[in-house]
């Protein structure tokens, strides 16, 4: 935060994919200084010893600024692909036949041989088969023990391995498979914070992600990806398991028809916002500025909107993991993040005010609470002191426009509050000695706050302060 002010933050949080265009410690304390709050990791691409890099690199940079910074190790899920094409690449047109042959190697002509071995057990005729990324789409019109033969509907060109969806088949492929088991056994020996998985279904892969997590001893957040539509038939039951989830736009926008993925989206957010689960719209955010300097109006209209959706967080992938203008990508995301929360401040009084759909439980009573002293008082800031973070996820999802520090001595903690909208953490070994925090308060209050001196501010400490207490709301002045 050096040399910054809570003018430049804002409260969506921003997620940048690493990658060769930011592989360098100078250049990720850049993305940091810029505005980035969680780098992730696609597993999908690099070797494990190339993630290893850029997990220390990244917490040296985050050292360097002495800031917390989170890491998302996102496993790739089990994604079907094309084999060999026998012509490479393959135009096919409306109305031609194509066939999906059990044999990779007996594939000729017109007939296609995928990764995914079951394909031709469990298509069945009607089904739709989806290439390329969504530009290439079948109907299965004839089935035999080796052999699929497929209508195509919509025509386009094909490549060797790229990606095959199934959306009309319930495949019984795991969620968690063999190379993802060993990535997350991996994760669970690093200094991450976050690991997400692809293709999630239902609650029992989630709790199992969970369950190899844990046996590792790690107790890091487990982040649904949801690309599915059999992901949206589970939704509750899938965002009340994990601890947040993904828009994976990507792929939901072949899974179902691409003209509902806007409504989907914002499904998937209010469900998250209902059961106070961070949520983060992904894919194509700011897709043009891997080669431009500027984004489309449409990609800074989605970005705004998926901001007033109220998404805790937005994600750029190969903007800045393979683009030509990382650090202009994650400012254009910061500039629009900023402009468009000043719509949000107009609401923010009747948004923190509604009523719960449920009872409050004392920690949710005690930050509506200090949110409407903060609001009376005029106060500069609420800074809440927390060792697991609970009391911080609450605010954020109140949604209020009150500016708010969460302070932990665990760097754990503070780091899987970079996901927490409009919650800035911070990580002092003096959290919860309480003369040395009102100091760090009282300094942070005047530089970062600009707060002039005997202005108000609302501390809200949790029982390690007063042990025979769940919570306590102080008012102070800036000194």
């Amino acid at each position: 935060m050096q040399n910054k002010t809570l003018a430049d933050i804002s409260r969506t949080k921003t997620i940048a994919t690493v990658g060769p265009a930011c592989d360098t410690v100078e250049t990720l304390k850049e993305l940091i200084f810029r505005g980035v709050d969680v780098f992730r990791l696609n597993m999908a691409h690099g070797s494990r010893e190339a993630h290893e890099r850029a997990i220390s690199r990244i917490r040296e940079a985050e050292s360097q600024l002495e800031s917390s910074v989170g890491i998302l190790v996102d496993l790739a899920g089990p994604k079907i692909r094309l084999g060999q094409l026998a012509e490479d690449p393959m135009v096919v047109t409306n109305g031609e036949s194509l066939t999906f042959v059990r044999d990779p190697s007996s594939a000729i002509g017109n007939e296609l041989s995928c990764s995914y071995d079951a394909l031709i057990d469990e298509v069945q005729p009607g089904h739709v088969i989806v290439l390329a990324d969504g530009i290439v789409r079948l109907e299965v019109t004839e089935k035999s023990i080796d052999r699929v033969k497929c209508l195509v509907v919509d025509g386009g060109s094909v490549r060797s391995r790229q990606g095959v969806n199934l959306p009309s088949t319930h495949l019984s492929v795991p969620a968690l498979g063999p190379k993802d088991r060993e990535n997350a056994v991996w994760s669970a020996t690093q200094p991450i914070d976050f690991v997400s998985l692809s293709f999630v279904r239902n609650a029992a892969e989630i709790q199992e992600l969970k369950g190899l997590l844990k046996e590792q001893g790690s107790q890091v957040s487990v982040i649904a990806k949801i690309e599915k539509s059999e992901a949206l038939e589970n939704l509750d039951e899938i965002v009340c398991a994990c601890d947040g989830v993904m828009v994976a736009r990507g792929d939901l926008g072949v899974e179902i028809e691409i003209y509902k993925t806007p409504i989907a989206q914002k499904r998937i957010i209010k469900t998250c916002l209902r059961h106070r689960r961070p949520v983060i719209v992904a894919t194509q955010m700011l897709e043009s500025m891997h080669t431009s300097k500027q984004p489309t109006r449409a990609e800074v209209s989605d970005v705004a909107n998926a901001i007033l959706d109220g998404a805790d967080a937005c994600m750029l992938s190969g903007e800045t993991a393979i683009g030509q203008y990382p650090a202009e990508a994650v400012t254009m995301m910061q500039q629009i993040m900023l402009e468009t929360e000043q719509l949000l401040r107009g609401q923010s009084s009747r948004i923190s005010g509604q009523s719960p759909d449920h009872s409050l439980d004392v920690s949710e009573a005690v930050m509506l609470g200090a949110a409407q002293i903060a609001t009376r008082l005029n106060a500069c800031m609420v800074v809440i002191s927390s060792s697991t973070g609970e009391t911080a996820l609450i605010k954020s999802k109140q949604r209020d426009f009150i500016p708010t520090v969460c302070v932990t001595n665990q760097r754990d903690v503070a780091r899987s509050m970079c996901l927490f909208w409009g919650v800035i953490p911070i990580c002092i070994d003096e959290a919860h000695q309480p003369e040395r925090f009102r100091a760090f308060v009282n300094e942070w209050a005047k530089v970062v706050a600009k707060a002039g001196m005997d202005e108000p501010l609302v501390m809200v400490t949790d029982n390690q302060w007063m042990p025979d207490v769940h919570d306590n709301i102080l008012v102070g002045r800036v000194s």
